[in-house]
Order: C-alpha cells, then sequence, then structure tokens
C-alpha cells in the first residue's frame, strides 16, 4: 500500500513522495551540473543559470520523484543517484521502462483521454534531483519561448525514441538477442571500465532485466548463465561485468545490429 507524505515547504522544493520523505539538499547545485552527459553541451554561463534558477531536494530510496501529473511544466535534473521511470501495463501491473543515469530526465508522455499507463519516475538509489520550470530553463539551454519550442517538440520524435527504437530493435529479435542488447545498453548507461570489460554500476536484478527484455526472470536468468559460460559476461560478487567486444560479435554473427544505435 502506498502512502503519501504531507507535503512541507522550505527554501528547497519538497513534492509530494511515498515510502519515505524527502529531505532538503544543503548544498548548491552548480557543481552537479558540470559534466552530467546530456547537458554537456551547455556553456558554462548557461550551468550557472540553470543552478541559480533551481531547487534542489533529495529523495530517498523507493521514493516517488514525479509522475505525469506533476512533470508537464517543469524540467527535473537527476544530480546524483538512479531512478527508473515505471508503468502500468494491460494487466494493471507495475513495470520498469527505463533506467535513469544522472542528467536531463526524459519527460513522461501525455496522458491520452482513453488510456492511462500512469507513468512515473521513482528513485532507485538515494537521489538529488532539481527542479526547475519547464519555461525557464528552455529560454537558458536555447534562448527561445517555451511555446516555440513545443510546437517543434510535437513534431518531433521527443526523449522516447530510445524506447521506440529498443522495442523495434527487438520485434525482430529472440529473448537471448534481446538479453545482449539491455546488457550493452546498460553498460553504456552505467558502465565504468573494468580492464577489457565493463563494470554495471547499478544492481542488475534478473526481474528488472526480465521487464526490459519482456520476458519471464527464470528464462533471463538462464541467458544469464549461459553468457557467463560462453564469456560474454562476468561475476564479481554482486556486480556484472560486461564484455562488450565479445557481446557485440555475438550479436553480428546472429545478423543483429549491436546497441551503437542505441547507445548513441
Amino acid at each position: 500500500m502506498e502512502h503519501q507524505v504531507g507535503r512541507k515547504e522550505s527554501k528547497f522544493e519538497v513534492l509530494v513522495c511515498y515510502v519515505k520523505p524527502m529531505t532538503k539538499v544543503r548544498t548548491s547545485a552548480s557543481p552537479q551540473l558540470r559534466g552530467l552527459k546530456n547537458i554537456s553541451w551547455l556553456t558554462s554561463r548557461q550551468l550557472k543559470r540553470l543552478a541559480d534558477g533551481m531547487t534542489a531536494s533529495r529523495f530517498e530510496k523507493n521514493s516517488l520523484i514525479f509522475d505525469h501529473k506533476h512533470s508537464p511544466e517543469a524540467a527535473y535534473v537527476l544530480l546524483s543517484g538512479v531512478a527508473r521511470i515505471t508503468c502500468r501495463n494491460r494487466k494493471g501491473e507495475r513495470t520498469l521502462v527505463i533506467m535513469v543515469a544522472p542528467g536531463m530526465i526524459p519527460n513522461v508522455p501525455s496522458t491520452n483521454s482513453s488510456v492511462n499507463y500512469n507513468f512515473r519516475c521513482e528513485a532507485v538509489t538515494a537521489c538529488d534531483v532539481g527542479r526547475i520550470p519547464l519555461e525557464a530553463f528552455i529560454e537558458i539551454a536555447l534562448g527561445i519561448a517555451s511555446a516555440d519550442f513545443k510546437h517543434m517538440a510535437d513534431s518531433y520524435s521527443g526523449r522516447w525514441d530510445l524506447v521506440q527504437l529498443r522495442c523495434a530493435n527487438f520485434m525482430a529479435c529472440t529473448l537471448e538477442e534481446r538479453v545482449a542488447l539491455i546488457l550493452l545498453e546498460l553498460s553504456e548507461n552505467f558502465g565504468v571500465r573494468d580492464g577489457p570489460g565493463v563494470r554495471l554500476t547499478v544492481p542488475t536484478r534478473h526481474q528488472d532485466l526480465a521487464e526490459l527484455v519482456g520476458a519471464t526472470r527464470p528464462r533471463v536468468t538462464e541467458y544469464l548463465s549461459t553468457f557467463e559460460r560462453r564469456h560474454l559476461i562476468r561475476r564479481d560478487g554482486r556486480q556484472l561485468i560486461v564484455l562488450r567486444d565479445r557481446l557485440e560479435k555475438f550479436l553480428a554473427q546472429s545478423h543483429i545490429s549491436p546497441i551503437s544505435p542505441l547507445a548513441a
């Protein structure tokens, strides 16, 4: 059962969240903005303006960061930690859609009048998150009015192109190939170089992988064991090391294009 924690206003904006309350982030967001992958193109002046206009909050593990009801008029930046975006499937079960690394958090799709998938962004670990009005963010980043940007974005693919591309790739793939593709995607977004491989910096729960590839957990566990025997991945305690070169060769031999378009 989810219980809402009361809203508390302070210098740092506090949103409604679940399970555990939010706490204040007392340090400036400015140093944390530098080096974030998907806003690295902003100038130092733009980053300073962004930090000055942003309110920062700490979200505890498993708490709600935002959902489809709160996100349209704000831009959210994950300053530290790991988040995820989930939705309800047709059976009403909540399922994982995207794992989110530090940087701009993708906005969730607008609700269709007849179908509501109840998208929401949740903290996987303790997260520091900055929030700024969308209009202010667009003016800082692009120097244009938010209305002009929205008109342009409506004619473009938006931030969900990676999910669409993944689904399109998966349609022609076997389950074994889908597991390989998702491991490569995770290693690109949540990996650090470790010898010949890439060590995943997030927990790789078999159930999460199963939701991402559309399979059952036992089947995914079976293929992970096969990949380990083939020396396509390695385990180091509870962490997984992905041997990207070997996985890409495996996909090439299966006539599947490697993950490079997904990881771009």
